[in-house]
């Protein structure tokens, strides 16, 4: 399943479900609602959870150290070139971030349809 956010304000953001989902429940919508709306009043308050929520998933998770695999074994150097590749959530969240920011710079809102 994919999400949808859409505005007049910025082109689509598409996510998969799951991510979707984890970024309505941040906005405060209800993550199993099949269609919704940011409305202009609610738009301060989404931006300022996403941006809360993207600082403690740095915090959280900060990103991996260079890898030295020097002594490593291939085992080990798989699993840290895993980590490397995860897709953070600060990532996943950026385009969401920048559709809110831009709806509200231009008065208008965002809807979502999965």
């Amino acid at each position: 399943m994919l999400i949808t956010f859409k505005s007049r304000a910025d082109g689509d953001v598409i996510m998969f479900g799951n991510v979707g989902r984890q970024m309505l429940a941040i906005l405060g919508k209800d993550p199993q609602d099949a269609k919704g709306i940011v409305t202009q009043e609610q738009l301060p308050a989404a931006i300022a959870a996403l941006r809360t929520a993207i600082e403690q998933d740095k915090t959280d998770n900060p990103p991996p150290p260079e890898a030295d695999n020097w002594g490593r074994d291939a085992v080990e150097q798989q699993v840290q070139r895993e980590r490397e590749q995860n897709v953070s959530f600060a990532r996943r969240a950026a385009p969401l971030l920048t559709m809110l920011e831009y709806a509200r710079r231009d008065n208008t809102h965002v809807t979502w349809e999965s």
